[in-house]
């Protein structure tokens, strides 16, 4: 069954430095806390990551799994689907990226995730899990842009 689950926070940047951040994937392991490993499978003629494999702590274990990014609405937004996964069958979703106030100086960023897991698990986890994904990333992201402010 899939898990859809949206949250946003504001951060204190403007929506390109957010967005930045977001797809500076070689220095994920720098502020991702349950990234255990990233690789950038291949880029596009812009130097953008497309495919990124990634191996994190999920679910009391690790986890592996790539991601295919989609930079058509960029910079205002990013979208990624799942390529493989040994947990989920898919982790697909998006962040959003709005200027908030006269002067776009805050960003809204809302984080929309979708997620199915590859075994049966009672709806609530999967809803947990969602949440706690987001959570953690949305926080991380905040004190990542405005730490390096």
């Amino acid at each position: 069954m899939v898990q859809r689950s949206t949250q946003s926070i504001v951060v204190a940047a403007a929506p390109l430095a957010v967005y930045s951040v977001v797809v500076d994937f070689d220095r994920y392991g720098e502020w991702v806390a349950d990234l255990k490993s990233i690789d950038v499978l291949e880029r596009d003629a812009d130097g953008r990551a497309l495919e990124v494999a990634f191996r994190a702590a999920a679910f009391g274990r690790s986890t592996k799994y790539a991601l295919r990014y989609d930079y058509s609405n960029a910079p205002e937004s990013l979208a990624w689907h799942q390529t493989s996964g040994d947990v989920t069958e898919s982790l697909n979703g998006c962040y959003l990226f709005a200027p908030v106030g006269e002067r776009g100086d805050e960003t809204t960023v809302t984080y929309d995730l979708e997620v199915t897991l590859a075994v049966p698990v009672p709806q609530f986890i999967q809803a947990r899990a969602a949440n706690r994904i987001q959570r953690s990333a949305l926080r991380e992201l905040k004190n990542r842009v405005e730490g390096s402010s």
